[in-house]
């Protein structure tokens, strides 16, 4: 059996498409572009009506389950999460979920409380995430680092080793797991081996979003992607 999902993403976004690429043959992701809310401000949300139409066109193609993978858009407003899903499935005609919102069920998943957040973007997107995460969802915030990028470009052309010296940067004791937001940020190949090195789960955007569509529709487990993919733990 194959599963057939929605993918929406930036249009500046460069690596989801090559990240997903990699999926096996059981799992076939579906793509559309969404122009953001407020052109020349980075991390802004996709328009409504972009949401809308491109959900609309995947649902031409018959997918089970449409996923937003843009984390930074869920922490512009407390509702976002919510209103754009509630968009997405009445456009698609199936499931959705967002990124963000999926990653707080997956560390739910995996019973994991006291997190590091290790993320590419900027320090007022990094409070933000640090206010979705622990007021949203409860979560406790032991540690906060990033990059510091700038846009969405940037993002795309950072590799592992930032989130490495990040990493190297937070005392792991008492963490439950580390996540990495940030959709255009290439993380699918390195998880395994951050895991092996740190000792606790890894969760990111694009791995995150794969898990809940494995939940939601019965994916069969994927290895080399990181405990929470392997196992598949009901939230």
């Amino acid at each position: 059996m194959t599963i057939h999902f929605g993918v929406l993403i930036p249009s500046t976004n460069t690596t989801t498409e090559t990240e997903y690429s990699r999926l096996p043959a059981g799992y076939q992701a579906h793509y559309a572009r969404v122009r953001t809310s407020t052109p020349g401000r980075p991390f802004s949300p996709g328009r409504d009506e972009e949401v809308d139409y491109q959900s609309q066109l995947l649902a031409t193609a018959k997918v089970q389950m449409i996923v937003l993978l843009q984390t930074s858009a869920s922490l512009f407003a407390d509702d976002y999460d919510e209103v754009t899903m509630r968009r997405m499935s009445a456009a698609g005609g199936v499931p959705s979920i967002t990124s963000a919102l999926a990653i707080a069920r997956a560390l739910r998943a995996l019973d994991a409380r006291r997190i590091a957040l290790v993320s590419p973007y900027s320090p007022e997107v990094n409070e933000r995430a640090r206010s979705y995460y622990s007021g949203k969802h409860g979560l406790e915030i032991a540690a906060l680092d990033g990059f510091a990028a700038t846009d969405s470009y940037a993002i795309g052309k950072l590799g592992p080793e930032n989130a490495r010296a990040a990493f190297a940067r937070i005392d792991p004791k008492g963490i439950d797991a580390f996540v990495v937001p940030g959709g255009n940020f290439a993380t699918m190949g390195s998880i395994a081996a951050w895991e092996a090195e740190l000792g606790k789960p890894v969760v990111t955007s694009s791995q995150a979003l794969l898990w809940a569509v494995a939940r939601q529709l019965g994916g069969e487990p994927l290895t080399g992607c990181g405990r929470l993919l392997e196992a598949l733990p009901a939230s």
